[in-house]
């Protein structure tokens, strides 16, 4: 009953973050976290995106924009790397704390972004890939800071999610080297990884024919919605 209700939130993560660009690790985790706890959550989600990012380079290859991907990855692969060996040495309690919190504070971060509308170019994806790239080798995905990031180079639709997937993908096969040399992906949280991912992968070809018929900001308030819930579950967990 704990796969099936993990492939059917799979399933429309996948769908969901196909058409707006992220938010399948923010429905996912918690729910990774409570049946597996956060230290094989972790690697399993790492392995699940890296499917679900592949997933969407697949549906929108001609639009990858690669110029943007290299500035970003050039400097969030290496420190996510980084985020990834310091998530593995820290207690478990303080993981899901972290994680609870972040995904709490992506809520107004985000909406601060927006606001502001800012613009970005090469040299500043490279330049916040640093901190970026750092924290999602600690906290999971940063896909909800980053959305905005790569929409504010001038992305839209197709060559946004594409983009950002691609430059995700990049950042979280870092992630999953690391993960690999510390021993924290045996064979079994593979296969688990590989098996949530192939439900994201599923969504993200059904968004495609979803993408130029719905509009990205009816699910920017639901993404909102689902990191709160998201965040206080967590910490709910953390500490209980």
């Amino acid at each position: 009953m704990e796969f099936i209700l993990i492939l059917a939130v799979g399933l429309v993560a996948g769908t969901i973050g196909g058409i707006v660009g992220f938010g399948a690790s923010v429905m996912l985790m918690p729910v990774l976290v409570i049946v597996f706890g956060p230290l094989q959550a972790v690697p399993i989600m790492a392995i699940a995106a890296i499917l679900a990012n592949l997933s969407r380079i697949m549906v929108w290859w001609r639009e990858v924009n690669w110029r943007a991907c290299a500035a970003y990855s050039v400097s969030g692969a290496p420190c996510a790397a980084l985020g990834a060996a310091t998530l593995l040495a820290l207690p478990v309690r303080t993981i899901e704390t972290a994680l609870g919190v972040f995904f709490i504070a992506m809520i107004a971060i985000r909406r601060w972004m927006a606001a502001h509308e800012l613009k970005l170019g090469l040299t500043q994806l490279t330049l916040i890939g640093v901190p970026v790239g750092y924290l999602t080798g600690i906290v999971v995905s940063t896909g909800p800071l980053t959305a905005p990031l790569f929409l504010a180079t001038g992305l839209v639709k197709g060559a946004f999610i594409s983009t950002e997937a691609a430059a995700s993908l990049v950042v979280y096969l870092a992630k999953a080297a690391v993960f690999r040399s510390f021993g924290a992906l045996p064979l079994e949280i593979v296969l688990k990884g590989l098996l949530v991912g192939s439900t994201l992968m599923v969504g993200a070809f059904i968004a495609k024919h979803l993408v130029l018929k719905m509009a990205p900001e009816r699910f920017r308030l639901l993404m909102d919605g689902l990191m709160l819930l998201s965040g206080l579950t967590l910490l709910g967990a953390a500490f209980s």
